[in-house]
Formats: C-alpha cells, structure tokens, sequence
C-alpha cells in the first residue's frame, strides 16, 4: 500500500502545487469567483488521483478484491499526503510572497457586503469579522489549519464516493471447481 498511497500521494501533491505556483503571478487580475471556481477545478484534478490510486492498488497489490475500509484507507491517505503538498506550498507563498493576503482578503469581504447593499449593521458585522480574520489568519496553526480545510472536504468526498464504487468482492467460484 505504501507504494501506491506515496506515487498517488506526491503526483496529486505535486498538481496541487504546480497549479497553486502557476496561478499565484494572476491573482490581481482574476476575481473572487474565477478565483475559487479555478481553485476547486485543481483540487477536484488533484483528487481524481484519488481515485487512480485506489483502483491501482485494487487491479495490482489486492488481486481485484477490495473492501470498502481498505479503498479508504488508501484514499484518505492519498488524501491526506496531498493535502501536506497543498498546505506546504500556501505556507511558503504566504508567509514569503503574500504576507498582506489577509487584509486584501478582509478588505474584500467588507467590499463585497457594501457592493450587494448590504445594511450598515451587515457591513460593521462584517467588519468585525474581517478584522477577526486577519488577526487569527497570521498565527501559523490557525493558518495551516484553515488552508487544510480548503481541500480536505473535497478530498474525503472523493475517498468516500472511490471507496464506494471501486470496492470489489471476490468472484465467486462456480460449482464444481
């Protein structure tokens, strides 16, 4: 399992970063909503290794027979190696190249609340949270932590969905063999 779970792993890390790397020079030009539509199009890319993963170590390590724990154990830990890659590579960025990616972004969500006529008591609210943020967001756990929650979720519906569908029992032997 190590073998498929680490080739899997570092090839859906390596999308992850690869594509993170890619878009960074473009952020200022892409807005909020291309922004996460392109985001989650790379995390879900990244997650189909996924399932490439578990049908590898299906088809080649368990002889065509696989349980559904087993499809997930080798999914959330494809998963999870990715998400080191995916989390590894927004810290670098971050704390290196984009250290004022939190006030941009708090300035954004109080922008957006104003542009959609938002009350006053909605947009000091927001304001509220926005400063919340950035304060919360330079701590380096809170950071990773929240960085890891943006694929994680995507990852594990992926697992479980692959564990589903790719889980295979033995074939029965016919009578008389």
């Amino acid at each position: 399992m190590k073998k498929t779970v680490l080739t899997f792993g570092v090839i859906s890390g390596l999308i992850s970063t690869v594509m993170m790397l890619a878009t960074i020079p473009f952020m200022h030009k892409i807005s909020g909503d291309k922004g996460l539509i392109l985001g989650y199009t790379t995390i879900v890319l990244a997650g189909l290794l996924v399932v490439f993963g578990i049908r590898s170590y299906r088809d080649n390590v368990s002889g065509g027979k696989l349980t559904f724990a087993r499809a997930f154990a080798v999914g959330i830990l494809i998963s999870l190696l990715s998400n080191c890659f995916y989390v590894a590579t927004w810290e670098v960025v971050y704390f290196k190249f984009m250290p004022d990616f939190a006030e941009k972004y708090a300035a954004q969500m109080v922008e957006h609340a104003k542009s959609t006529g938002a009350t006053q008591q909605k947009i000091d609210e927001t304001a509220r949270h926005a400063e919340e943020f950035v304060r919360n967001y330079h701590h380096p756990l809170y950071n990773i932590s929240m960085t890891f929650l943006e694929p994680f979720p995507v990852f594990l519906i992926i697992t479980l969905l692959s564990a589903a569908i790719l889980r295979k029992k033995s074939a029965p032997t016919p009578p008389g063999w």
